[in-house]
């Protein structure tokens, strides 16, 4: 078998905490990298954001590939303007399948502009879609505070439209389930409950005090951990505000740090992403200058040491389907404290594997936050459970399922 997948916004072998990379880069790569070890082919086709990037990338093993596809300037632009350039992407998918003579028994798209394309791929190569949105616009809209966040009209009818063009559709929980088929029941019969998986051999648990000295954190720190894209919707703002109330009521537990992974914040200030600089900004007003470092990216090779090296993971979001930021974190042996939304209010075990607390309430944070770093014993107890709770979420038996999916899409197409 062999599948085309498609990821047009977000590269797999991109760098974790870029603008716009994350969990589903992360899901991608990983699944690919699977998929390739039970013996699936899988050909990656993402949008070229680098001009000196190679065109073709053999960097998922087992023979798998990236194509980066030339389409509209060859760096990185706004999702709101990727729209235009899929014609021009689908052509440009074409014909490298053309000059490869490559042909595919399956697309698996991701995400709603992945999704248009695969539509348009279908009408040529007459082979069966299986998709996965990652997120929703609708979901979206429903949490962001800013107006300028607002997801188009545009992407709420394509996620619409969808229903009908692809032939199954991945989600990430019974929740988001039950939200994608009140967008459309043209979803009913078509959605599969299949999660993301973890990578078992990176992420596991880590002696604390080694993950601190190959890092250079003093022993004795308490250190707080928040890892994913620089963007409102993830709630950094909520997390700092919470440090703050810590720290105000002298409930801060000496010698603690706040970490921050994603973004660059070694660019000049007038070149940084808005949310990044607002929210270094904020930090500043705060007086937590001394208590929150902002990192930038990460790759995974040292991700799994800032886990391990952490206290407790923190998940402040608005919004997510599923977070795999904390699925990798408790397969690290680390508790999470996340808001109650999405699939992070499925993941996570409250009072078992870390704690949920209400959206946008940063005194809740705060109040969790300082019973699981005063509380060895907690926090030991949670990070060893999560621990044995991530196993289930391991990659080879995800993958197995996705196969199972594409084996019964292929049998009824």
């Amino acid at each position: 078998m062999r599948v085309a997948m498609i990821s047009v916004h977000t590269c797999p072998l991109a760098m974790l905490g870029g603008k716009e990379s994350g969990g589903m880069n992360v899901y991608v790569r990983e699944l690919t990298r699977e998929l390739g070890r039970q013996g699936i082919g899988v050909d990656v086709f993402t949008r070229s954001q680098d001009e000196h990037q190679s065109h073709i990338k053999h960097d998922l093993d087992n023979g798998n590939r990236v194509f980066h596809i030339p389409a509209g300037p060859e760096s990185p632009i706004p999702k709101t303007e990727l729209y235009e350039c899929l014609p021009e992407f689908t052509n440009g998918v074409r014909l490298a399948c053309a000059l490869l003579d490559e042909q595919y028994d399956l697309i698996h798209s991701h995400y709603w502009l992945s999704g248009v394309v695969a539509h348009e791929l279908q009408k040529w190569w007459n082979v069966p879609i299986v998709h996965m949105a990652h997120t929703l616009g609708i979901n979206k809209n429903k949490v962001t505070k800013d107006s300028q966040q607002i997801e188009p009209k545009l992407r709420l009818d394509n996620e619409l439209r969808l229903s009908e063009m692809v032939d199954r559709i991945i989600v990430s929980t019974e929740g988001e389930r039950s939200q994608i088929e009140k967008i459309s029941l043209e979803y009913s019969d078509k959605t599969a409950v299949i999660p993301p998986g973890v990578d078992l051999k990176v992420f596991h648990p880590y002696l604390q005090s080694e993950a601190r000295r190959q890092l250079e954190i003093p022993l004795d720190d308490k250190m707080v951990l928040f890892v994913g894209r620089i963007e409102p919707l993830k709630g950094v703002d909520t997390l700092l505000h919470a440090i703050q109330y810590l720290k105000e009521s002298g409930d801060m537990p000496p010698k603690m740090c706040m970490s921050v992974i994603g973004g660059n914040p070694a660019k000049p200030r007038d070149t940084r992403h808005a949310e990044l600089e607002k929210l270094m900004i904020l930090r500043d007003e705060l007086g937590l200058s001394n208590l929150v470092t902002f990192l930038g990216s990460r790759g995974q090779e040292t991700l799994n040491r800032y886990y391990a090296a952490a206290d407790v993971v923190v998940m402040p979001s608005h919004y997510e389907s599923f977070g795999m930021v904390a699925l990798e974190a408790m397969a690290c042996g680390t508790p999470v404290i996340a808001t109650d939304v999405g699939g992070l209010a499925q993941l996570i075990r409250e009072g078992e594997t870390g704690f949920l607390v209400p959206g946008m309430d940063s005194v809740a944070l705060a109040e969790r936050l300082g019973q699981v770093l005063s509380d060895n014993e907690l926090r030991e107890c949670l990070g060893r459970q999560a621990a044995e709770h991530a196993e289930a979420y391991a990659w080879p038996g995800i993958t197995e399922q996705v196969i199972n999916l594409y084996k019964h899409t292929l049998k009824v197409s």
